[in-house]
């Protein structure tokens, strides 16, 4: 773990209460296991805004909703500017205690909505943006976004005799909202949820524009059985493909290192997304995994 001074666990402070159940997502949704651990984190004080996407689509079921806090639906390329509203509404109206909190999926974060997500950082919102990273346009049928990784299978970066998956890498979203000089950020993984839960805790008491960049495993999208989400969240970190860190006060800390990396075949291999993969292919990603963590060991502070 790195040397970030905030040990509190908020574990032990954990409400039974249920602020996101009920919804209609798929089983093994890793997206709403990042909303429902990050709500109940943030309390029955939050207002909640999710762009058009698959958190908007399980959860607003009329003439139910599945959220028991406050909750909007935005435009796809508009979360951080309803959240920047939102915040600024409730210190118009003098409220206390309550959190802007935002949950939008890869497109509508690093395509879609960076716009706005990088204007409230500029102007430093007290707002929170969560990012449910799960690789793709899962709403509207698995298409590619720019987080989708390296030769990953999608409905538009199809595999055949001439076309191996997604021609381009992930977008360094961690680091892309680091350099605006953000007051907070973070990388997370529901595979680790401890992790996760301390960070969005950590979140919650900044002063400023807090990001959250949580890894969530979607079955449906990746291949994978509905019952390993969990496993295959913490196989990406493991496997080095994924790091857990953090921005804060202007610097990158590592919060874990796993030395001796688990198997990227494993890894990939357990989704049907990647199964089309040859030996060549194993090495591009290993090598690009290889070339990443030697900068990172190298420039960040573990």
């Amino acid at each position: 773990m790195g040397d970030h001074v905030e040990r509190r666990s908020p574990v032990r402070d954990l409400s039974d209460q249920e602020f996101f159940y009920g919804h209609k997502g798929c089983p093994g949704c890793g997206g709403a296991l990042a909303l429902r651990l990050a709500l109940k984190v943030l309390g029955k004080r939050s207002f909640a805004v999710v762009p058009a996407g698959c958190m908007s689509a399980v959860g607003f079921i009329f003439p139910q909703m599945a959220f028991t806090c406050n909750a909007i639906i935005s435009t796809f390329a508009g979360t951080a500017s309803m959240l920047s509203g939102v915040a600024a509404g409730a210190r118009a109206l003098g409220l206390e205690g309550v959190h802007a909190v935002g949950f939008a999926g890869d497109g509508g974060t690093a395509d879609i909505g960076f716009q706005a997500l990088s204007g409230a950082i500029d102007r430093h919102d007290k707002i929170i943006y969560i990012c449910y990273d799960n690789e793709a346009y899962m709403n509207t049928g698995v298409q590619k976004s720019s987080l989708t990784p390296l030769g990953a299978r999608t409905t538009t970066s199809p595999v055949g005799s001439r076309l191996r998956g997604a021609v381009t890498g992930k977008k360094p979203m961690f680091e892309i909202v680091a350099a605006h000089g953000i007051d907070y950020a973070a990388t997370a993984s529901v595979g680790y949820p401890l992790d996760y839960l301390r960070k969005i805790e950590h979140a919650s008491r900044i002063e400023g524009t807090s990001y959250i960049h949580v890894f969530a495993p979607c079955p449906t999208g990746w291949g994978h059985d509905t019952s390993e989400t969990i496993a295959v969240a913490k196989e990406a970190v493991d496997c080095g493909l994924l790091y857990l860190a953090e921005f804060v006060d202007g610097r990158f800390i590592l919060n874990r290192d796993p030395g001796e990396f688990g198997s990227v075949r494993d890894y990939l291999f357990r989704q049907g997304r990647f199964r089309h993969f040859r030996e060549e292919d194993l090495e591009v990603v290993i090598s690009q995994r290889d070339a990443r963590w030697e900068r990172i060991r190298r420039e960040w502070k573990s």
